[in-house]
C-alpha cells in the first residue's frame, strides 16, 4: 500500500510558528516526509494522546488516495523535549492499517524533525496468505 524509504519515513514540520520553542518537540502540526506525504497532528492532551490526518502521496492500490485518520501517543517521562511517539493511520482507500514508531528532535537549526519507522499490514483472503500481509 504504501512505499516509502524502506523502514525510515523523515517528517519536516511544514509550518513552524513563531511561538515555539526551538528547544522541544511539540509534534502538533503539519509535516511532510520526503516523498510527499502530509500529516496533520492536533494538539497533544494531558495523557499524552494526539488525533489527525495522514494524506500518502505513494501507495501500491490502485484506488484514489483519501486523507485518512490517525491516532497516537507521545511519551513525556524524557523531560529534555525530544519525545517519543507512537501512532496507527486507518486507511480510508485499502483494507490495511499502519503503525509509525518515532522520536522528534530538534536538530542544530532549531528544525523539528521526526524520525519514524512504519509496519503495514494489509488484509489477505486467507491464513496461508499470511505471509505476504505485512511490510
Amino acid at each position: 500500500m504504501v512505499q516509502v524509504t524502506p523502514f525510515l519515513v523523515v517528517l519536516s514540520l511544514a509550518l513552524v510558528a513563531p511561538s515555539l520553542s526551538a528547544e522541544k518537540c511539540l509534534l502538533t502540526g503539519t509535516w511532510t516526509n520526503d516523498l510527499g506525504s502530509n500529516m496533520t497532528l492536533g494538539p497533544v492532551n494531558r495523557r499524552g494522546f494526539f488525533e489527525g490526518t495522514y494524506l500518502t502521496a505513494v501507495t501500491a492500490t490502485q484506488n484514489k488516495i483519501q486523507k485518512s485518520p490517525l491516532q497516537g501517543s507521545r511519551n513525556d517521562m524524557n523531560k529534555k523535549g525530544q519525545p517519543t511517539f507512537g501512532f496507527t493511520v486507518n486507511w480510508s482507500f485499502s483494507e490495511s492499517v499502519t503503525v509509525f514508531t518515532g522520536q522528534c528532535f530538534v536538530d542544530d537549526k532549531g528544525k523539528e524533525v521526526l524520525k519514524t519507522m512504519w509496519l503495514l499490514r494489509s488484509h489477505v483472503d486467507n491464513i496461508g496468505d499470511d505471509w505476504k500481509a505485512t511490510r
